[in-house]
């Protein structure tokens, strides 16, 4: 079966590490028959239509002021958004597509709660894609109800129903405002509840116990675990021209194999002008190759490298390469690559697991710390670093990294969760009875 002449609507978050995956789901679905349409916030890291020939896009404004979008924080954004300011756009744009063709489902982010009550006007089913991982899912939508029941005491007390978990991995912990995070996540659990369906960017081996739970936790609704998403992208009947690779790749052709340390922390991290330096000379010391990425503006106060102590990148010379950007999903595969240093969101942390690289954990904001734990203390395949960046502390944790992933049994259990990766998608593999599951779901409207 497929889904010829069905109109999918999916509404994503308009932020990298939420909007990536959603794109990826919908050139999964639409490889499957269904048609496309993209809603998506105006202005706020809009994709190229372009870029995606297959799908039809609608842009919505957010209600906000230029100056709300620069001088708030992302969770600060989201509330804003979900207060009423965009239901009104959604609802006139659904509207229109309800009127022009059969809608089979909408699809949005899970921070999206309002748009429950859109689906529920035009008697459209919601399903909700959740882009980080089931285990953290469950232990933040749970945090509300420990703090009313105050079960939430020491930083590094384990969590109640979650033993591998910390107080401190939660994302309200370090917020700075702990209690609008709550708010949201009350809000969260009360429309996926609501929902048709809930769908995960994760798999059943990597995730089976915490399935099981979420299962419970949202019956009768399904859930569709449908991860690795990139790892199903459809291939393009028309090849692209071909380009040259990308310099980190060039310079990574001249290395041994596994010798190398990609250090990338995401799209949303900064870090102070202090820590780059301390991060550079750790690097430095641990006498390991490294490719770092460091995004323009990610240091607070520059522009790129001006915190830089003079003559490092000269210092350095081939042993190290630092670029603006690198192609991270071919980095990850490419032989050279023995370690990843990573802020564990968890589009990164399931690319990582995908080619079998152990990983160096630094998380920063929300569901990283969560990520972070399962990767060093549930998988074992990852270490987690201390609270500070400290040039002594970085140097031992690359170099514990490098030299014990092998010892320590951390390479294996990364090369087992690979192969499962592989075997998931394939024809009888748990993924794809489940993606299975969602196209019939759909149809049965």
């Amino acid at each position: 079966m497929n889904g010829s002449n069905m109109q999918l609507i999916l509404f994503p978050l308009p932020y990298e590490g939420h909007m990536n995956p959603m794109l990826h789901l919908a050139q999964i679905l639409h490889s499957k028959g269904f048609s496309i349409t993209i809603i998506h916030i105006e202005h706020i890291n809009s994709p190229h239509p372009s870029d995606y020939p297959n799908f039809t896009f609608r842009f919505i404004p957010h209600g906000l002021s230029d100056s709300d979008v620069t001088s708030r924080g992302v969770i600060e954004i989201i509330t804003l958004m979900n207060d009423g300011r965009c239901v009104e756009p959604l609802r006139k744009c659904v509207a229109e597509l309800v009127a022009e063709s059969n809608i089979g489902c909408l699809i949005t982010d899970a921070h999206w709660h309002f748009t429950q009550s859109v689906a529920d006007e035009f008697q459209i089913r919601r399903v909700v894609l959740r882009t980080g991982n089931i285990s953290a899912f469950l232990a933040m939508v749970g945090l509300p109800d420990l703090r009313r029941n105050r079960l939430l005491r020491s930083s590094e007390d384990p969590l109640p129903d979650f033993p591998h978990l910390r107080v401190k991995d939660l994302p309200a912990v370090k917020a700075q405002c702990p209690l609008l995070i709550e708010q949201l996540l009350s809000s969260i659990l009360i429309q996926t509840k609501a929902s048709s369906a809930l769908i995960f960017n994760s798999f059943n081996d990597l995730e089976h116990e915490p399935l099981l739970r979420c299962r419970q936790l949202f019956s009768p609704n399904p859930i569709f675990p449908l991860g690795p998403f990139h790892k199903q992208l459809p291939r393009t009947q028309t090849s692209p021209p071909p380009r040259p690779p990308h310099s980190s790749l060039s310079w990574l052709n001249t290395k041994p194999s596994k010798s190398v340390l990609y250090v990338s922390f995401g799209t949303l991290a900064t870090i102070d002008p202090h820590e780059f330096v301390e991060i550079a000379w750790g690097l430095v010391n641990s006498s390991y190759c490294f490719l770092w990425v460091v995004r323009p503006g990610m240091v607070s106060g520059s522009e790129w490298l001006e915190s830089l102590p003079d003559g490092f990148v000269e210092m350095v010379g081939e042993r190290g390469l630092i670029v603006k950007w690198a192609p991270q999903r071919e980095v990850l595969a490419h032989p050279a690559i023995g370690g990843f240093w990573t802020h564990n969101g968890w589009n990164s942390t399931i690319e990582s697991i995908c080619e079998g690289v152990p990983m160096l954990c630094y998380p920063c904001l929300g569901d990283q710390m969560a990520n972070a734990r399962y990767v060093s203390d549930v998988w074992g395949i990852g270490l987690l670093l201390g609270d500070k960046l400290e040039r002594g502390e970085i140097e031992k944790g690359i170099r514990k990294l490098m030299t014990e992933r092998e010892n320590g049994g951390i390479l294996t259990r990364a090369k087992d969760l690979k192969e499962k990766a592989d075997c998931c998608i394939k024809e009888g593999g748990s993924t794809f009875q489940s993606l299975q599951n969602l196209v019939d779901f759909i149809l049965n409207t």
